[in-house]
């Protein structure tokens, strides 16, 4: 549950520092800026400072930030026409809508930075016995042999059959060597001593092709801590790696449009590859890689910021991206363009952001994608 919570919370200051860039960057240029609020709907506090009114209202879903002049449409008094967006330079118009954008994936590399540094890496030749993730069903779909014996994460596996258990190799080799058999597992938890009978599954090992007895249980791991200046280096290459992946995903997503229609149409059994993800079902995701350890967490959460980046980047309007195409191409052309002939693609394209969004909340509700 803490996974989610904290998702919840983290796409709350990706939105809040992404407006903030914006925010920021449009006060250092003596742009006006006259609202910065957290959430949407009616306020709940609010103070003015500088011009600038800050506050919270009812509904948590984001945030935004009020810059005048944003376009040629936006009456502002003349007494405030010089501290307009649309009266700026090229430069200052970028600066302004970049930021945003900026905002990800400094965001992303800050988040993994501390992860590394602070809260560390699960080393995976590290593996305790103290268990860090129950696997619900085994290879042949029914309840895995741990879930059948209600063992719970945390606990720390002590002997099996009465003989005592120092690490996890001595383990991982009792259950290889018992598939399909009946234990007697000993484990503390909550510094009591359970004891639970199960039968072991079976899954066929890869180098010898014999069956190997499996428990259905993920370990929790020792962390490593990375240097601060060396982890600099291995958060820059983290962050361009889900850049890379991000701007993957949408890539495939969009030229397999057609392809999601259709298996969405026909419930083909391969929408769950190809289908969004809603909040729901990141927050899905959340929870199962709090499972893992909170390393893991705050790795999810910097790909969203990273992924909410790319999307708003995209040279659509009313995209961040959309704003810096339409300053481009004045500055390119020396001409005003219309806002209102970009409204009906805007519209269009933010209502087809929607609707994907709808059906990927619809699906993570009835058809949850399969975690384990």
């Amino acid at each position: 549950m803490l996974g989610g919570v904290l998702v919840i919370l983290g796409f709350i200051v990706i939105l809040m520092v992404h407006e903030g860039g914006h925010l920021i960057s449009a006060k250092l240029l003596g742009i006006k800026a006259t609202q910065y609020f957290l959430g949407f709907g009616p306020t709940i506090w609010s103070f003015t400072k500088n011009d600038t009114e800050y506050g919270i209202k009812a509904i948590p879903a984001g945030g935004y930030v009020r810059i005048i002049g944003m376009n040629d449409l936006e009456n502002v008094d003349i007494n405030d026409e010089y501290t307009t967006y649309r009266s700026r330079p090229f430069w200052q118009k970028s600066l302004v809508v970049m930021s945003g954008i900026g905002t990800h994936f400094v965001l992303a590399f800050i988040i993994l930075w501390s992860a590394s540094v602070i809260i560390g890496a699960p080393d995976t030749n590290k593996p305790s016995l103290e268990i860090a993730r129950i696997i619900p069903l085994d290879n042949e779909g029914y309840p895995s042999a741990a879930k059948s014996a209600n063992m719970l994460p945390g606990d720390i596996i002590l002997a099996v059959n009465g003989s005592s258990i120092s690490q996890w190799s001595e383990l991982a080799n009792t259950l290889l060597q018992n598939p399909r058999k009946s234990v007697s597992i000993t484990l503390s938890r909550n510094d009591e001593i359970v004891n639970l009978d199960t039968v072991l599954g079976a899954k066929k090992d890869d180098v010898s092709g014999k069956d190997v007895g499996v428990l259905g249980i993920t370990p929790k791991f020792g962390k490593t801590r990375e240097n601060p200046v060396s982890a600099i280096i291995s958060s820059l290459k983290h962050t361009v790696t889900l850049t890379k992946l991000s701007a993957l995903g949408i890539w495939e997503f969009a030229t397999n449009f057609n392809r999601f229609v259709d298996a969405a149409i026909n419930n083909n059994p391969e929408l769950n590859e190809i289908r969004p993800v809603s909040v729901i079902g990141i927050t899905q995701f959340a929870v199962a890689s709090q499972q893992s350890g909170i390393f893991f967490t705050f790795n999810l959460i910097a790909y969203i910021s990273i992924f909410i980046g790319i999307v708003n980047a995209i040279p659509l309007y009313p995209f961040d991206g959309g704003h810096f195409a339409v300053a481009l191409y004045e500055k390119i052309t020396s001409k005003k363009l219309d806002i209102r002939k970009l409204m009906p693609i805007g519209f269009l394209f933010f209502s087809l952001v929607v609707l994907i969004n709808i059906v990927g909340i619809y699906y993570d509700i009835v058809n949850p994608i399969d975690l384990t």
